[in-house]
């Protein structure tokens, strides 16, 4: 069974949380230190303004793809065996089968990624070459009639097909070859080469399809191209007229004609000779290095991105909570110094008056709580004043009359 005495027990009442932070106007009159508080509040508005802003900076960033350039180093070289030169003969111990014994060279590439300077750049995993190539071809400079293999080598990534830190190709022969080969970097998100027409103007050369829509419009933005009553409507200046051949285009149809204006990227050519003679001074070296600009992603500067949103959502979000409960108890504080002031002031202003006023205002206060009479202790003189209804202590004795009505704690009004 229920505990009688647990209904008749009153409910925990909810704190109420403080928000206001303003001081009374009227402190000003009494304390000039109340100026310091205000010029903060301003400062704090400034810094909540600058922190929001630069927060939302960072979310932006934290979406986008960062980006770092880094040098790409590709090592090509070669190897001869079986050559004259190096004792071979060619009667003697030849393999048709196996290979051994007959003049060839092997074509070496790889690539690696060269330290950076940033030293947080060289933390992780290192990239293998193949993952930085879209495709590779190989081309040979020889005669198809002395020699049955291919003179074009081609390599296209596949999804499944793991990196790898080179490529060999074997080939036979004894007669120095000249071979180019044509590197097709890997671009995420794809990249074009812009049409020097639209690139000079916009002094973009190479870029995403999106970088160069950004570019155009800070173009447009910065030279007020937009038309002023409808700002959906592009007017194109001379130079852009000029090669767009439209004098105007509304703004959704400008990715369909940027379109017009990107190329694929020029693929990368690297020259090099396999001299298969003896070498001399005279002869080509055996072993080249090339340098590539490659740009990757900063996964450093974006994981730290991340940690410092985290970070301000919870550990400082929290601390200024708390700190903002603090000045709003502060605040209550002084508010509730000031009306006891006040009081203490009207009081030694005339104790005679304010007593008297004080008297009748808690008599009258108290007849319309408990209700003493019919009309809840209103005088029919005063039912008569519009004003009275408007007296600073009428919606606290409602919100007072609603809370004994809603808590059954309100007596029948008697019937006279």
């Amino acid at each position: 069974m229920n505990n009688p005495n647990d209904a008749a027990a009153p409910k925990q009442l909810k704190k109420r949380k403080l928000v206001d932070r303003n001081l009374p106007t009227d402190v000003d009159e009494i304390a000039e230190e109340s100026q310091f508080y205000h010029e903060l509040q301003d400062m704090e508005r400034k810094l909540d303004w600058t922190m929001m802003r630069k927060r939302m900076e960072l979310q932006e960033a934290f979406g986008k793809t960062i980006k770092t350039r880094r040098k790409l180093r590709v090592f090509i070289s070669h190897t001869a065996s079986g050559q004259s030169w190096q004792g071979a003969s060619f009667t003697n111990g030849l393999d048709f089968d196996s290979g051994v014994g007959i003049p060839s060279w092997t074509l070496r590439i790889e690539g690696r990624l060269l330290d950076s300077p940033v030293a947080r750049l060289n933390k992780g995993t290192t990239r293998k070459f193949s993952s930085f190539l879209k495709s590779m071809v190989v081309e040979f400079d020889r005669d198809t009639s002395l020699y049955p293999e291919p003179n074009i080598v081609e390599w296209h990534r596949s999804p499944n097909q793991p990196p790898q830190d080179g490529f060999e190709i074997k080939r036979r022969g004894d007669i120095s070859v000249k071979c180019r080969i044509i590197l097709n970097l890997e671009h995420q998100p794809e990249h074009y080469r812009v049409d020097p027409l639209l690139g000079d103007i916009i002094n973009v050369k190479e870029e995403t399809r999106v970088g160069v829509i950004a570019a155009l419009w800070n173009y447009i933005k910065s030279n007020g191209l937009q038309d002023k009553v409808d700002r959906r409507l592009i007017r194109f200046d001379a130079a852009l007229a000029n090669i767009l051949q439209v004098p105007e285009i509304r703004f959704q149809h400008v990715p369909e004609l940027v379109n017009r204006f990107l190329h694929p990227l020029e693929p990368i050519v690297l020259h090099h000779m396999i001299v298969v003679e003896q070498p001399t001074i005279h002869t080509s070296p055996a072993s080249q290095a090339f340098d590539i600009d490659v740009d990757m992603d900063d996964l450093f500067l974006k994981s730290k991105i991340s940690q410092s949103l985290l970070s301000f959502n919870n550990e400082s979000q929290s601390l200024l909570l708390q700190l903002d409960d603090e000045i709003a108890h502060a605040v209550q504080s002084v508010r509730n110094s000031k009306l006891k002031r006040d009081f203490l002031q009207a009081f030694a202003d005339n104790p005679k008056e304010f007593i008297d006023s004080w008297i009748a205002s808690q008599s009258r206060d108290l007849e319309v709580i408990l209700g003493d009479d019919g009309r809840g202790g209103v005088r029919d003189e005063d039912l008569r004043r519009s004003d009275f209804f408007r007296l600073p202590w009428v919606r606290e004795a409602v919100s007072i009359y609603e809370g004994m009505r809603s808590g059954g704690t309100l007596r029948n009004p008697q019937v006279r």
